[in-house]
């Protein structure tokens, strides 16, 4: 077991935390867009319950992630379904406001459907920081647990953060959205099957990257214009 007088202990404890700090703010960012759509009273549990279940997820994943991401089109998949997930939390953004009626609750997702959301998007985007983290942990379980662990708080600050933004500046919804489609774009340039391609043309990645922000954000636009039209048609 490790000693906890150790020197390299602590400097290895250090290491994980600020690289999960530094590679978990495209998380942040997707467990704030699904909290919002909560009411207030549940945004900060939900906050809490993602959170805590991503950083699972995460120790979890470590076993697994370099095999996985080494198998082809497994990451294609994974940028598939973050753009799906971008899109949806996009197009969601009318679906966090009351009702006309101003009945408390109407018009809020669920807490099952955010947290579903982030576990979701966390086990996508998880799969390459996870082996970063597991460099730094050099084989400790203990250094792995106590890392992730001590980064919940650290991620539920900047969700909690984003939160707060996103309801006094209505644009970084869309930024966050963005964000999302990036990720997912240059999630799918990096599997493995199109590696040589992309090592040709390196621009690719890029390209890949702004089609994934620019594609969400113009699905997610496209989609609340026509639920708005069959609200209208509805009235």
């Amino acid at each position: 077991m490790e000693s906890l007088q150790s020197a390299d202990f602590w400097i290895g404890l250090a290491k994980i935390v600020w690289i999960n700090v530094i590679l978990s703010g495209d998380n942040a960012v997707v467990i704030a867009l699904a909290a919002r759509s909560l009411p207030p009273q549940q945004r900060r549990q939900a906050v809490t319950i993602g959170a805590g279940a991503a950083v699972v997820l995460r120790i979890a994943l470590t076993v697994v992630a370099a095999r996985l991401l080494v198998l082809p089109y497994v990451q294609v998949l994974g940028g598939a379904l973050l753009l799906w997930i971008g899109t949806h939390l996009l197009a969601g953004e009318d679906d966090a406001k009351p009702d006309e009626a101003g009945r408390e609750g109407a018009g809020y997702g669920t807490m099952f459907a955010a947290v579903r959301t982030i576990l979701l998007a966390d086990l996508v985007m998880s799969l390459d920081n996870v082996i970063a983290v597991a460099a730094a942990a050099r084989g400790s379980p203990l250094l792995l647990v106590l890392g992730l662990g001590l980064s919940i708080p650290l991620v539920i600050f900047g969700s909690t953060v984003m939160i707060r933004l996103m309801e006094r500046f209505p644009v970084i919804v869309l930024l966050g959205a963005g964000i999302i489609g990036w990720v997912a774009g240059d999630t799918i340039a990096g599997d493995s099957a199109l590696r040589q391609v992309v090592a040709d043309l390196p621009w690719l990645r890029h390209v890949a990257s702004v089609a994934g922000a620019l594609g969400v954000l113009a699905l997610g636009h496209a989609m609340n214009r026509r639920a708005l039209a069959r609200q209208a048609s509805q009235a």
